[in-house]
């Protein structure tokens, strides 16, 4: 007897990437304040992604060992080495670079620029050929425009604030921090050069998830990895001991949270899409976080928001519905070309015609069994 499969259930398969990337991005949208906190607090930016990614490499190995035991290939030298370069690219490299940037500025502003990541992976997947764009039918129109549409938006974003709406009465004013960014120049520097290694990141998992397409395991990989590289860099620069002490308050909390949440979980869900979707469509969902920083700021901590702010989470928001749109129309037209494939081949196996074959034969002595009868 076949299962039925409830309408419900079909939307939720399709659209289940789609709904797990959103929660990821309201997971780092929560950190980018709990972090914020804490480097106000006196936090070590570098400290603090070596205690995160241990903290979430320790979380998901046991999932991985015991959930993955059968599935997960033999890992040889050269797939050790190329984990490692992204372990490199994405946590110790590039987390740190990001994390001090967010020291030297703001969350907003950093957020602000980190939306150039879905456009930089864009250019650099299309130019892989690991991202279709055919300019001749509306799919991959509507993807080129999409990008440039979400580029706009992000420039507006960081270069037009426009009027200012008056703070929310309601705000939690006590969380509101007095700490003065300084370094606006070094911060702007740091989180470009991360932007560019992050988009370097998520193409590399892509092409790493086809030798290794075991994502719990790579998630423990690349926490463990990127531990280890980000704690040799922390004490290259930092000698105090006095740094690598955290307190039972925000230090302890962000740490937990953000090696769980993501370090852990987050990263296997980015992982998990990647397989699924590709790189590009996961780095679309990124813009989603500015928009959440912003009102979350707005309403928590009271902070003016923009006019500015609003128009380009607008625009960022259409040019990811329209991204979204021409790799959904790819995924069909990619199904409808494999399709004919598929029954030829069935065609051609002899054991598909076993059944087609019998009916013929029982079909021919009844028709001889007929003529008997008759006769």
């Amino acid at each position: 007897m076949a299962l039925v499969v409830s309408p419900y259930m079909k939307i939720y398969r399709r659209f289940k990437p789609h709904l797990l990337m959103v929660l990821a991005q309201i997971g780092y949208a929560c950190l980018y304040f709990i972090t914020d906190a804490s480097f106000n607090h006196g936090m070590n930016p570098h400290v603090f992604v070596t205690y995160r990614h241990i903290m979430g490499g320790l979380v998901m190995f046991p999932f991985a060992y015991f959930l993955e035991r059968k599935a997960r290939p033999k890992l040889t030298l050269a797939l050790f080495m190329e984990i490692f370069v992204i372990s490199l690219l994405g946590v110790s490299l590039t987390l740190n670079m990001y994390f001090a940037s967010l020291k030297y500025t703001s969350s907003s502003f950093v957020t602000s620029i980190a939306n150039t990541i879905p456009s930089l992976t864009f250019l650099i997947a299309v130019i892989l050929r690991m991202e279709a764009l055919d300019v001749r039918n509306p799919r991959g129109i509507a993807k080129l425009l999409g990008t440039l549409i979400s580029l706009a938006g992000v420039i507006t974003m960081t270069s037009y604030k426009g009027p200012a709406i008056q703070s929310f009465s309601g705000a939690s004013q006590h969380i509101r921090s007095n700490f003065v960014h300084k370094s606006w120049t070094k911060g702007s520097i740091l989180v470009i050069a991360s932007c560019i290694t992050w988009s370097i990141w998520y193409i590399m998992q892509g092409i790493t998830l086809k030798k290794y397409p075991a994502q719990l395991s790579l998630t423990t990989w690349i926490n463990c990895i990127g531990a280890a590289q980000s704690a040799v860099f922390t004490v290259i620069i930092q000698h105090k001991r006095a740094a690598w002490r955290i307190t039972y308050n925000n230090d302890f909390w962000s740490i937990i949270y953000a090696g769980v949440v993501c370090s852990g979980i987050t990263i296997f869900i980015q992982l998990w899409c990647t397989k699924q979707k590709g790189p590009v469509f996961v780095t679309m969902f990124s813009p989603l976080a500015t928009a959440l920083v912003a009102i979350l700021a707005y309403f928590i901590l009271g902070e003016k928001l923009h006019i500015g702010r609003i128009v380009g989470a607008v625009i960022i928001i259409i040019g990811l519905y329209l991204v979204l749109w021409g790799k959904d129309r790819d995924q069909n037209h990619f199904k409808s070309q494999e399709q004919p494939t598929v029954i030829s081949d069935n065609q051609k196996d002899p054991k598909m015609q076993v059944g087609s074959s019998a009916e013929r034969q029982v079909l021919q002595m009844d028709l001889e069994e007929k003529d008997k009868t008759d006769g």
